[in-house]
């Protein structure tokens, strides 16, 4: 855990070996302790940005947000430097999970974000922050069953996932999450290195549901014909088969390159092959001079009384080359 000494008062050595213990402490999940030795630290260097940073972490670490926001707000007023600090990035994202809006244009643009339309911001002063900001992978459940996807920013502490999760992930398509500042790896696509963000928590639900299905698809054109009829309908397909790798933690935390489906990728640590790739393989099935597997796992994401007549409209295009069985609701 990084601690950010940038006062041009050197804070005592009291302070500092205070200080790192809590973060040591945080460091194995002891936020209870933490928090008693951050609140001495601040009793011990009260004019010190430092200080309030460091309890606006550990209450961002507990999802406190109401704390977060008022630790936060002293920092900010004791800092020593107009732009760049991270005290500004972390409370916006604490004023993002408050929806408290004009705190959060005001930190991004004290951190140094040039913001469209000045205090608007790309929309109502008073309304969600509204920024086009590309798509990039988020770690969902970090804590659990993580697992990347890719999303679309919307701000710079929200994402909208663009992908189908996992139903492990318990998260859905469409849902948007609040997600932290640091990076935690890379993900490549078309020579691209995007960073990585992890989820902190869920910050909009999305009422659509996740199916698990399985595919016979004859070609891969048979597969995308589905992929784009659900798209057609305002919803999402996904083929699990191919987009899925399943990575140990430090992989998942490196610089990988994305899989979309039509290239190989192969986990080191997979002791698999292409023969034998069982459930959600690692090796893309995209790959030039590999077999096509017939049978796909594929997520769809879409209501449920919609879910089966996209499917039945899918096969009855091409009944000589498509079925499905075992359609269930995951997640």
């Amino acid at each position: 855990m990084r601690i950010f000494h940038r006062a041009r008062h050197r804070p005592s050595a009291t302070w500092r070996q205070t200080t790192d213990r809590a973060f040591t402490l945080i460091g194995d999940g002891r936020y209870e302790d933490a928090g008693a030795l951050l609140v001495m630290a601040a009793d011990l260097e009260p004019w010190l940005s430092d200080s309030w940073f460091n309890l606006a972490l550990l209450h961002k670490f507990r999802r406190d947000w109401e704390q977060a926001r008022a630790a936060g707000l002293r920092a900010v007023a004791l800092l020593d430097r107009e732009q760049g600090a991270p005290d500004w990035w972390n409370l916006g994202i604490t004023a993002t999970a408050l929806q408290d809006w004009p705190l959060a244009r005001r930190s991004w643009q004290a951190y140094g974000l040039r913001l469209p339309g000045g205090a608007g911001a790309g929309s109502q002063p008073d309304g969600p922050v509204s920024l086009d900001l590309g798509t990039t992978p988020v770690r969902l459940s970090p804590d659990g069953e993580s697992e990347v996807v890719w999303g679309r920013r919307l701000d710079p502490a929200r994402i909208e996932v663009l992908s189908i999760p996992l139903p492990s992930s318990g998260r859905r398509w469409g849902e948007v999450v609040l997600h932290d500042g640091a990076p935690h790896g890379e993900r490549v696509t078309d020579g691209v290195a995007y960073p990585v963000f992890d989820e902190i928590e869920l910050w909009a639900p999305s009422p659509v549901p996740t199916y698990v299905v399985l595919l016979q698809a004859a070609t891969a054109a048979d597969r995308d014909a589905l992929e784009r009829l659900v798209a057609d309908a305002g919803y999402a397909a996904e083929d699990w088969t191919s987009s899925v790798r399943l990575l140990c933690r430090a992989c998942s935390e490196s610089r990988m390159a994305s899989d979309d489906g039509h290239t190989a990728h192969h986990d080191p640590h997979d002791d698999g092959d292409a023969a034998h790739p069982g459930h959600l393989s690692h090796l893309s099935q995209g790959a030039g001079g590999m077999s096509w597997l017939v049978e796909r796992e594929c997520g769809i994401a879409a209501p449920a009384v919609l879910v089966r007549t996209l499917l039945d409209r899918w096969v009855a295009t091409a009944p000589g080359t498509r079925a499905y069985r075992d359609l269930e609701e995951v997640c």
